[in-house]
């Protein structure tokens, strides 16, 4: 498949503006931050989409809201014209009390924000504007859930250790047993420990790309835990969309070393 020019190298940033915000304090506990997307694209752009635990509510073209779960692999959106997007990504474990059941009922799914009923019926008056939307979610503001915050201690855990590898040493580390811990992601996250442990160790894989190292990759795949390269390849792929060569070249500083130096300009 050709190559489309505007993913590599960081040309994508010419096309979209981000911007994130993060929540008012008795938010907080509930919700990680809140995300805008614009775009503009005279011809149609197919965005990678990566995923995160996070259980997600963005709008749609007319500005009515969705809840899309976990998604267990990477996802591709088409994007035309011009548009934007305004998001609530909940904390691991965050959206569980707003839910009142299991979230992994909603994995590799999205559904109507009105068919949660536990949600204010009507959506914000501005799904655009953080103080409507924060003012929204206020009206539906769950009790705090210890189990909520445990798991979203523990996926932080996993976030800034890079030594964590394996779930059933997670489940050690943290004084529990495994099935107890898939239960708390199943219940909370909706994926398991695995899969959020393999997520933030690929991040790493991301952030080494974006640095423009030079990775080894079979040694890398060891570091990682993986028996072989061809594992590790086969979860990057699933995760990412293409194998971490190709990927690398979205980077700017990876890229410089896949297309050898460019000329001066004069």
């Amino acid at each position: 498949m050709e190559r489309d020019e505007r993913e590599l190298g960081g040309a994508w940033t010419r096309f979209q503006r981000h911007e994130f915000a993060a929540p008012a304090p008795d938010l907080a506990p509930f919700v990680d931050h809140y995300w805008m997307v614009e775009w503009d694209y005279a011809t149609p752009y197919r965005q990678v989409i990566v995923p995160y635990p996070h259980v997600q509510l963005s709008t749609g073209p007319a500005g009515e809201f969705a809840v899309h779960g976990v998604a267990s692999g990477h996802q591709l959106k088409v994007l035309d014209g011009r548009g934007r997007v305004f998001g609530i990504a909940f904390r691991p474990g965050g959206f569980r009390p707003f839910l009142g059941s299991s979230v992994a009922a909603l994995t590799d799914r999205s559904v109507p924000a009105a068919d949660i009923t536990a949600l204010p019926p009507g959506g914000p008056a501005d799904p655009f504007a953080m103080a409507s939307v924060e003012g929204w979610l206020r009206r539906a503001l769950p009790a705090p859930d210890p189990a909520a915050a445990r798991a979203a201690e523990i996926v932080a855990m996993i976030a800034c250790e890079p030594t964590v590898l394996r779930a059933d040493r997670l489940a050690a580390q943290c004084g529990t047993g495994l099935r107890s811990l898939q239960r708390l992601f199943a219940e909370y996250v909706g994926v398991g420990p695995k899969w959020v442990i393999r997520r933030y160790r690929l991040h790493e894989v991301t952030e080494r790309m974006a640095a423009g190292a030079v990775i080894d990759w079979a040694g890398l795949a060891a570091d990682l835990g993986y028996a072989d390269q061809a594992h590790f390849t086969r979860d990057f792929t699933s995760m990412f969309g293409e194998p971490p060569t190709r990927y690398a070249q979205r980077y700017p500083a990876a890229q410089e070393r896949f297309s050898g130096p460019r000329p001066a300009r004069r």
